[in-house]
């Protein structure tokens, strides 16, 4: 694929994660804490597959799994970081299907979003940076 066809791709993952970061807030202020986390694991996904696309040179894997996405992305991350997408992977399943759906509004309130909320945000800022165009 050539360069200027793979850049588009990575801008598109670019530009719709920076929405849904928008999204992500906007939800938490309104109280909606598991769909707040839910946007905060599509934003972090879509980071990811922008850098993936930037290293594969084309259209990432159809896929949500976070860890499976920052190794294609071939970034190094700490461990600490490896884990907090793991936790982050879930809020994809536990705000989506209705057998977790239930448990999940339970355990998260206020406190436990604002926890999550402020650590995506961290490796949303980071993951943009690893995104900016290398010159």
């Amino acid at each position: 694929m050539k360069k200027e066809n793979y850049e588009k791709i990575v801008e598109y993952w670019r530009v719709t994660a920076e929405r849904d970061f928008d999204t992500m807030q906007t939800l938490f202020k309104m109280k909606r804490y598991p769909e707040s986390l839910f946007w905060g694991h599509l934003l972090l996904e879509k980071v990811l597959k922008g850098l993936a696309a930037r290293e594969i040179k084309g259209h990432p894997p159809y896929t949500h799994n976070l860890l499976k996405l920052a190794k294609l992305s071939n970034i190094d991350f700490s461990e600490e970081e490896v884990k907090f997408f793991g936790e982050i992977n879930d809020f994809n399943i536990r705000a989506r299907y209705p057998e977790f759906k239930l448990q999940f509004h339970k355990i998260c309130n206020s406190a436990y979003a604002a926890k999550f909320i402020k650590e995506i945000n961290k490796a949303y800022k980071k993951l943009c940076q690893e995104l900016k165009p290398k010159k």
